[in-house]
Order: C-alpha cells, then sequence, then structure tokens
C-alpha cells in the first residue's frame, strides 16, 4: 500500500486540546477556581443531597489528579485505542492492536486505552510503558491494569464512567476501534456523536477490522441502510469514520490527518485553522468555491494568530485560515481538512522525510 503520509510534526498539539471556543476575553486562573467555589457554596444554599454531593466531590477529584497526570504530556500526540476486554493474546485482533500500537509507538504517538486486558493489554504491549498512558475504570469483574501500564505513574484509576469518557475523547487526537462488545460500540458513537455535533473538533476516527474481517464493514452497512436510507444522517456524516483492516492504512488515516492541518479554534465567531503549510491564494480561491455551502456568511481568508489564541504560544507562527463556518455540516468540514492535507501535504514518504 502506498504511504503518503509519514511524519507528524512532534510537540505541536495544543496545550489545551478541548475547549476549541474563546470568549472575548482571557480570563485569569484565579477568577475561574474563584468561580469554581462559589458554585461548591451554591450546593449548600440548594442543600444538595449527600448523594449529589459525593458525586460532585468525586468527580472533581478525579478530574483534577487526571489532568494533573496528562497536563505534562499534553503537547505530544496521543490516540485512544478502544476494544474488548475479553479478546485473548492468540486471537488475530489482539496481534493486530498490538501491531498497531508498535507502529504509533515509532511514529512518536502516545497509546491512551482503558489499561485493562485485552484489547487495551495488546496496544499497550505494542507501544510499550514509555508511550502508553491507562485510563481504568474500577469495577468488580474483568478490569484489572494490565502489566503494561499497571502502578505507572501515566495510570489514571476512575469510580465514573463518565470521567474516564471525557479523558479518552478530551486528551487525544484521534480513535481507534477494534472489535468489541457494548462499551466499544458506546464509544464510538459516542465519539462520533461528539464530532457530528461540535462537541469535539475533527479528528481521525478509525474503525480496524481483523484482516478480512466484517465486524466494522458490518456495521457500516447497517449505518448505510438504516441511518442513510432513513435520511437519519447525512451522507457527509460517513467522512467522520474510516473502516479498514490494515494496519498501516490506519496509521496514515491517524498521523496524515495532521500532516499539514493542525488544530483549530473560534475567535469572535470565526473558525481558525492553524496550519503547517501555507496554502496559495489560488488555493484559497479553490477552497471558497469548492466548500462554500459551508459558509454562514463571507469568504474563506488567510489571517495571523489572534491575541485570544495567546494560550498556545508554542502555535502562533503557524499559517491560519478563517471562515464564518455554519458550524451544522461537520462532515463537510473535514472534507475540507482532508482537501487541505491532500494539495499541501507530501505526496510521498520521501517528500515526507525531507520535510522533517
Amino acid at each position: 500500500m502506498s504511504r503518503k503520509y509519514r511524519k507528524t510534526r512532534p510537540g505541536v498539539s495544543e496545550s489545551d486540546v478541548l475547549p476549541t471556543e474563546h470568549s472575548s476575553e482571557l480570563y485569569p486562573h484565579q477568577s475561574i477556581v474563584a468561580s469554581i467555589k462559589e458554585t461548591a457554596d451554591k450546593l449548600k444554599q440548594d442543600q444538595a443531597t449527600r448523594g449529589d454531593l459525593k458525586i460532585l466531590d468525586r468527580a472533581l477529584k478525579e478530574l483534577r489528579y487526571a489532568f494533573k497526570v496528562f497536563t505534562p504530556y499534553r503537547k505530544q500526540r496521543k490516540v485512544t485505542v478502544f476494544g474488548s476486554a475479553r479478546t485473548n493474546p492468540d486471537d488475530p485482533a489482539y496481534q493486530q492492536a498490538l501491531q498497531f500500537g508498535r507502529r504509533m509507538a515509532e511514529e512518536k504517538w502516545m497509546i491512551v486505552t482503558g489499561a485493562g486486558p485485552g484489547i487495551m493489554e495488546a496496544a499497550h504491549v505494542g507501544a510499550g510503558t514509555d508511550m502508553s498512558m491507562g485510563v481504568n475504570i474500577m469495577l468488580p469483574f474483568e478490569q484489572e491494569p494490565n502489566y503494561v501500564i499497571h502502578k505507572n505513574e501515566k495510570l489514571v484509576n476512575l469510580n465514573y464512567f463518565f470521567t474516564r469518557k471525557l479523558l479518552f475523547v478530551k486528551e487525544v487526537h484521534a480513535i481507534v476501534c477494534c472489535a468489541g462488545g457494548f462499551g466499544t460500540l458506546d464509544e464510538a458513537f459516542e465519539t462520533l456523536t461528539l464530532v457530528q455535533t461540535g462537541k469535539r473538533d475533527p479528528m481521525p476516527i478509525v474503525l480496524l477490522d481483523t484482516p478480512g474481517g466484517s465486524y466494522w464493514k458490518d456495521w457500516e452497512e447497517f449505518l448505510k441502510n438504516n441511518l442513510l436510507k432513513q435520511e437519519l444522517i447525512s451522507k457527509e456524516d460517513l467522512s467522520l469514520f474510516h473502516v479498514t483492516d490494515d494496519i498501516e492504512d490506519a496509521v496514515d488515516e491517524v498521523i496524515g490527518f495532521y500532516s499539514v492541518y493542525n488544530s483549530m479554534r473560534y475567535v469572535k465567531g470565526r473558525l481558525v485553522l492553524r496550519l503547517h503549510v501555507e496554502p496559495s491564494n489560488e488555493f484559497i480561491e479553490q477552497l471558497n468555491n469548492e466548500f462554500k455551502d459551508i459558509l454562514e456568511s463571507g469568504i474563506i481568508t488567510k489571517v495571523e494568530a489572534h491575541e485570544l489564541e495567546k494560550d498556545d504560544e508554542h502555535l502562533a507562527d503557524l499559517p491560519r485560515i478563517s471562515l464564518m463556518f455554519n458550524r451544522k455540516n461537520l462532515g463537510r468540514l473535514r472534507q475540507m481538512i482532508d482537501r487541505i492535507n491532500s494539495e499541501l501535504g507530501p505526496q510521498s514518504s520521501e517528500e515526507a522525510e525531507e520535510e522533517e
């Protein structure tokens, strides 16, 4: 298979990977902490129940500690790998996840999993301890941290699924799903929902079958034969994910997404895309012609870094384009990012190596 995208530039992820909406001013940390304290005081006024208070207390403690663990690695690209905890080492799916974890670690990407056995263990085995992070859920059965991440400083143990699921999506730059049960399907659909509704920036979502397998191929056919045919989703929504049974294709899908595109922010209502390559005026004109349907008003233009993007100082020098996105056609936005990567990215592995 031709490998168009070989490298993702290291150390150029956002320092804060989820909040894409910038307010009209940058509030100091102290005022935000004060707001959290004020909310806590209101719980007493509300006469919140003991059970409600315990949930809030535990969730806040879990997230505080998890953010502390992830903070030193924020600029490092990461991919979450989902899949069954019941998959044995002799299963082809286990070996597929192991090889994928190894390949991503070779590309300097870290692997985040639920830290358990099965597919989660396989991806960590492939990546190795140094390139692995774990978000473990404490259950009375099935789930104990695997031997790769057990007692590691990059392991977080959580009581709630909702805090765990936030970290799976907030702290990473791609999602890869192998075959799994209810949990894996839930995680795949939830990630798609967040991206489709704009609650999470576009990112690669890869559904990885075993060689010749049909788990995700059948799932994709279900979507087409039911959701798409009944117009419960749009055709462009199919661009939000990629089904494959080839490891190298999965790797290319993930790192290729960031070959030119870096990240995005909304600044005073305008969507700003940060890029690693400055587009020509001619290409900007092409984008305006091809993607005018996603513009609420105006045109796509090249811009400089805005004052409100100071939280990502290491990205200040990156070229940028700006548009009044309608915030509705996220599948089309993904198609535009793919178009940018295709037009401006390296056309061969040799070109990518030369850029490094």
